[in-house]
């Protein structure tokens, strides 16, 4: 399935306000799980309160013990502070990531904002070495947009 295609479906889900917003994104986590092969895990992580942290919100993947993120910490934790997308070609690479599995070679995470402020992000793993193209930051920026509507 294109990115144009999986536009228009975020789109249609994202609209649908008979949903609440957690029902909304689950959808979103799996419609992308489901129709990009090297979208292994697709998840949610939202500013947890006043509190300097990330707080794991919908997701479908293998389960993770990390439902709390301090700001810094890993890849999410980085993009909280950086305000800026984050694309790992090679996980084992860096320094500051955070194992979720031993299967995970990559990994992106783009930040959603509302008003100019970072409230939360996208975060997906990928079992492919080097997934990630231009075309998936550009999709996902668009998600994210999308996303903050409803927020």
């Amino acid at each position: 399935m294109t990115f144009d295609t999986l536009k228009l479906q975020a789109e249609t889900i994202l609209s649908n306000t008979e949903k609440t917003v957690n029902q909304r994104l689950m959808q979103i986590c799996e419609l992308l799980e489901a129709n990009i092969e090297h979208y292994n895990w697709v998840g949610f992580y939202f500013k947890n309160g006043d509190k300097n942290e990330l707080k794991l919100g919908p997701y479908v993947g293998e389960p993770t013990d990390h439902t709390i993120i301090p700001f810094g910490k890993g890849i999410c934790g980085q993009v909280a502070l950086s305000n800026k997308n984050f694309v790992v070609p090679d996980v084992a690479a860096q320094d500051n990531y955070i194992a979720c599995s031993i299967t995970v070679k990559a990994e992106i995470v783009i930040p959603i904002f509302v008003n100019g402020e970072n409230i939360g992000q996208i975060d997906i793993d990928s079992n492919t070495p080097d997934p990630f193209t231009e075309a998936d930051e550009r999709f996902l920026e668009f998600v994210c947009e999308k996303v903050s509507e409803i927020i």
